[in-house]
């Protein structure tokens, strides 16, 4: 077998097993197609998912699904006003047996966990995720712990406007590679949300592993072999930058969400089952991407200007290069 019959083989993988993941979670996942596949092409592409909407959308049926299907292991951190950062990254304990102290790992010592309404927690606990989310470790006491791998944050979070929410920090959300609203299913699926849930007698929903751990890895590991074009690269810098000349704009997205549009548009690639990012997969996950880190005017702000309608601007802005449909993923 040639070399560009393997690449083709590791392609056409990756997108059946993301097929067969989507399949699996939509079993019980009601109505939420595009988010679904966004938040997987995030996981794919090493990063984090904020799910940001009003209470009882199923954004936390999504994300447990998710890591189900995945085959990761599953924490649940339940966020609320009186939690510590300890009480996220871990602490030493006594022994008593042995008169020394311990470490006892937190909740985000696992694959993928669950930040539930992760901004009704303080800033300073919101801040101990930082590390982990950046580098894989957190950092306690001077000693540093590595993270398992693959390792990853989906959050859920209310609306800011919301009572005992707290706003997420600038460099909380720039951790974040996309931020995904679900939005109100339509009356078609919330009748299939009721049957669904009379059809199997309980509130629990169960999702079998269609993959595990180990195997997750190596689909990122062909996720980062995806080619990216140059004139492709350059659109999505172009992009971001247009973002920090906004007139409403205080603070634009950081090189962070060039890297992310770059990152990400690899994956939505490679779902697609093709080889290379075209300008289109930068174009389809410009606001998810970018508009969460975009930092308004006082006076914007005050007007109610969306970030999402700027970074929809900066799009219809921004000349689009020629599509290069060219080979396969890289050696």
């Amino acid at each position: 077998m040639s070399t560009d019959d393997t690449r083709a083989d590791d392609i056409a993988a990756v997108s059946g097993t993301a097929a067969l993941v989507l399949e699996r979670v939509r079993t019980v996942v009601v109505g939420m197609d595009e988010p679904l596949v966004l938040a997987l092409a995030t996981i794919l592409a090493g990063g984090h998912v904020l799910f940001e909407d009003v209470p009882g959308l199923g954004k936390t049926l999504a994300a447990r699904s998710l890591a189900a299907a995945l085959g990761l292991e599953f924490r649940r951190l339940q966020c609320t006003p009186d939690m510590l950062p300890g009480d996220v990254t871990g602490s030493f304990v006594y022994a008593p047996d042995t008169g020394d102290f311990r470490f006892r790992p937190g909740p985000i010592f696992t694959g993928l966990l669950l930040a539930d309404e992760i901004n009704r927690t303080t800033p300073k606990t919101q801040s101990a995720m930082l590390e982990a989310m950046a580098e894989r470790q957190v950092t306690v006491e001077g000693r540093r712990y590595p993270l398992p791998e693959p390792f990853h944050v989906i959050a859920t979070a209310n609306p800011i406007e919301y009572e005992g929410t707290y706003a997420l920090p600038e460099a909380q959300l720039d951790r974040f590679m996309v931020r995904l609203s679900v939005g109100y299913p339509t009356s078609e699926h919330e009748s299939g949300i009721v049957e669904e849930r009379l059809r199997r007698q309980r509130e629990h929903a169960d999702v079998d592993a269609v993959i595990d751990a180990e195997e997750l890895q190596r689909i990122q590991a062909a996720v980062e072999r995806i080619h990216v074009d140059p004139d492709v690269i350059r659109y999505a810098v172009a992009l971001t930058r247009a973002t920090r000349t906004a007139s409403d704009v205080s603070v634009g997205a950081s090189p962070r969400g060039s890297q992310a549009l770059v990152l990400l548009a690899r994956a939505v690639a490679a779902l697609e089952g093709r080889g290379f990012v075209r300008p289109d997969d930068i174009k389809r996950i410009a606001v998810p991407v970018l508009a969460h880190r975009l930092t308004l005017t006082p006076q914007a702000w005050a007007q109610g200007v969306d970030p999402a309608a700027i970074v929809r601007a900066a799009v219809n802005a921004t000349p689009v290069p020629p599509t290069v449909a060219v080979g396969a993923i890289r050696d």
